[in-house]
């Protein structure tokens, strides 16, 4: 028998308004409770009855349940998480990006602290909750069942998971190694799922990648791109493919470069991208007083915020890059700047951006504000989750 939580009383109206998440101070946390082991999947009620459904709980974490399902007869076995699994697969079929992309966006897919990535063959998951890790061999067979990879990978490396009292680890969940590549605008990248950033590859930014790669493509005689933060190359390469006659990459890891122009050599674009290894500030700042231009600016740094607290410094780190960005746009040129970090919400991202602009004294015209692609959902009474933003600005 799947074991019964109740809320405090008075303290429903979150779970009551579709929130995914109950806190453990909503939560009766007598001793029973704080006996379930960390993942136990619990059926939650109010204390007036109200049935909340099923939920995967961890009484040593703040955000103490997480929903699974809303029916309260649910059984979240390996076949409910095949039907979950095959639910987000088919939303990917229909966007026509199934082969690559993000298959699980956590909460929005029904599926609470798992992200999932597939590269076709080879899938990389995330178990970012403890109920995760305790369904990781559930999914795992659902996965196998669904997709048949070659290859699945645990990369449960995140910093969320030692708030849910989880170890840091990279592991093969299945197969024997992980070599993997992925698709996008007619090219192909080598993607390193063991050592590289997050899952490999950021997902995320596909339709912001085509849209820099389309400017790059209507400047007669080719543009010249400056791809900053830029991992494997993709906003570059992708540039590069589309008719920029000059693209340079900067990032401070040697390994994501090697890979970068590796994908370049073997997509013939070797003799129209550079790499450049360095810390990305100093580095353009340097730029700037060399009096280098580009007719584009790409900036995608990581997470400047990683908690509530580092908002403010990572505001002015914001405003800070987009300042000195500026200073490289030629006049007529686009600068494509963007976050990564959720605690730093639109409007203050924005008006960072705005000010470091303008501190470079330059005008400029708001293009476009862009988020993540549609394989990144956003649950509607999560806020958070959607985490990206970006600006496409053309710079006088």
């Amino acid at each position: 028998m799947t074991p019964l939580l109740r809320l405090q009383p008075g303290r429903d109206r979150r779970v009551k308004s579709g929130h995914p998440w109950a806190f453990s101070n909503e939560i009766v946390m007598d001793a029973a409770a704080r006996a379930l082991p960390p993942g136990a999947a619990v059926r939650l009620e109010g204390d007036d009855g109200v049935k909340h459904g099923i939920w995967q709980f961890n009484p040593h974490s703040l955000i103490a349940a997480r929903v699974l399902d809303r029916a309260a007869t649910a059984a979240p076995d390996a076949a409910w998480f095949e039907a979950r699994l095959a639910r987000a697969l088919a939303l990917r079929e229909r966007l026509g990006i199934a082969r690559f992309c993000r298959l699980v966006h956590a909460e929005a897919d029904g599926l609470p602290g798992l992200v999932v990535d597939r590269f076709d063959d080879v899938i990389a998951l995330q178990a970012n909750t403890a109920g995760m890790e305790a369904a990781t061999p559930m999914i795992v067979e659902a996965l196998r069942a669904l997709l048949n990879p070659r290859s699945i990978l645990a990369r449960n490396d995140s910093a969320v998971r030692t708030l849910e009292g989880l170890p840091l680890e990279t592991k093969l969940l299945h197969g024997t190694e992980a070599r993997a590549r992925v698709e996008e605008g007619g090219l192909a990248f080598e993607v390193d799922l063991l050592s590289g950033q997050k899952t490999g590859w950021f997902f995320d930014q596909r339709e912001n990648r085509a849209r820099v790669a389309a400017l790059a493509a209507c400047l007669p005689g080719g543009a010249t791109l400056l791809d900053v933060f830029c991992h494997t190359g993709g906003f570059g390469l992708l540039a590069a493919k589309a008719g920029a006659r000059e693209v340079t990459l900067l990032d401070r890891s040697q390994p994501a470069l090697d890979l970068a122009m590796a994908s370049a050599a073997a997509n013939g674009l070797s003799g129209r991208v550079a790499a450049q290894r360095g810390e990305a500030l100093e580095t353009l700042e340097r730029m700037v007083g060399g009096q280098r231009r580009f007719d584009i600016v790409v900036a995608d740094p990581p997470a400047f915020a990683k908690s509530r607290k580092d908002i403010p410094a990572a505001l002015r780190a914001y405003q800070r890059l987009a300042r000195i960005c500026a200073q490289l746009v030629n006049p007529g040129g686009f600068l494509f700047i963007a976050s990564c970090s959720h605690h730093a919400a639109p409007p203050e991202f924005a008006a960072a951006v705005a000010e470091g602009v303008w501190r470079a004294r330059r005008e400029a015209r708001l293009l476009a504000s862009t988020g993540a692609g549609p394989d990144h959902p956003v649950h509607p009474m999560l806020p958070e989750s959607a985490y990206l933003k970006a600006q496409l600005l053309q710079l006088a």
